[in-house]
């Protein structure tokens, strides 16, 4: 295949995964990102916790399954990627998914797991597997090596059309001038919908927001990222915990301020040494969700060049998602393990299952 002019809408996490896959295999690739380098909207909002376990439709277990795998595959690439593997300890919450491996640890083991819990459960569940990220660092790194192999990254660039040609892609017209394109990869998140709408190609993604909650402390509190019916928490570095909480509303009692206040006071009452936390930021993130949860991913069967790439959780499937959507790209054949994920899923928005010979 020779080398294809590749324009990337989005710079989050999963833009930029897409980004090194395909830079790393030879394409012309451009990256476009209406933010300035220093904010990426939805990823500098994330948690990001490499969580495989929670449940999913079977029809998608093999992309959880193979998530951790990924990243590892990934360390192993770049050196400079920090991961931490410290496990997930969850109890009071939803089952974990069936058919997977979780040590059952008693009160003793969590003492030792987690010994500045001022609480403990008769019983809780820890997937050794599964890590965390930082979720800019890892995205800075991955448009870094995509640059050191080729790629062209624009922050600050505004995509205002995409130009189609007898339901054929051919560019992007941006606040910076018009771009050539054999392919457009749509990474942008809650903003796919807006770009893809004047094609009369509706997506189904909608913003789902969650909070984050920042926090300072002299020490580290917490070894494992904790999960519970309190609060759900990890360390970022050992100077910075992070929180995560669900969106509510915008009122006074229940809005975003006042429910990262309370996930606040939760853990300064949760741990030993709690007093010592800082509040540093309370922020909103509109994660992009697809109407059925799962990944839309695939060339679109009915515009030639245009290919879609949405997801949640994206920190837990980007890099295994962008390393099979790039080799689709590229060898214009589909990939198995996406095709769960086509847009043809969706009744009123394409005809049948997209097949990738034909993009």
């Amino acid at each position: 295949m020779s080398k294809q002019k590749i324009v990337i809408i989005g710079a989050g996490i999963v833009g930029a995964s897409v980004a090194y896959h395909l830079a790393k295999r030879n394409q012309d690739v451009t990256v476009i990102e209406r933010y300035p380098a220093a904010a990426r909207e939805v990823t500098e909002k994330s948690f990001a916790w490499i969580h495989t376990t929670h449940r999913v439709a079977p029809e998608y277990w093999h992309l959880y399954d193979a998530a951790c795998e990924e990243y590892h595959a990934l360390q192993q690439d770049l050196s400079e990627l920090q991961i931490h593997w410290h496990g997930a300890l969850t109890w009071d919450n939803p089952p974990l998914r069936e058919q997977l491996r979780f040590q059952k640890l008693n009160r003793e083991q969590l003492e030792a797991l987690e010994p500045n819990l001022k609480e403990y459960p008769d019983e809780a569940m820890f997937v050794s597997e599964e890590g965390a990220v930082d979720p800019i660092g890892l995205t800075d790194l991955l448009l870094s090596k995509a640059r050191e192999y080729g790629a062209k990254v624009q922050f600050g660039t505004n995509v205002t059309q995409l130009q189609q040609e007898d339901s054929c892609l051919v560019g992007v017209h941006t606040s910076k001038g018009f771009l050539e394109s054999d392919v457009v990869v749509l990474a942008a998140g809650t903003g796919i919908p807006e770009l893809c709408n004047p094609l009369g190609c509706p997506v189904p993604v909608t913003p789902s927001p969650s909070i984050l909650i920042r926090m300072k402390t002299a020490n580290k509190l917490i070894r494992t990222l904790i999960s519970n019916a309190q609060f759900e928490a990890r360390q970022l570095t050992d100077q910075t915990l992070l929180a995560a909480e669900d969106y509510i509303d915008e009122s006074e009692e229940n809005g975003p301020e006042a429910v990262g206040k309370r996930a606040f006071e939760t853990l300064r009452r949760s741990l030993k040494g709690g007093n010592q936390l800082e509040l540093e930021s309370i922020q909103v993130g509109m994660r992009p969700m697809p109407e059925d949860g799962y990944p839309i991913v695939g060339f679109h069967d009915h515009i030639k060049g245009l290919y879609l790439t949405v997801m949640h959780s994206a920190i837990t499937l980007a890099p295994l998602i962008a390393r099979l959507a790039a080799s689709e790209i590229i060898n214009r054949e589909s990939r198995s393990e996406l095709v769960p994920c086509r847009l043809s899923r969706f009744k009123d928005h394409t005809r049948d299952d997209p097949a990738v010979s034909r993009a």
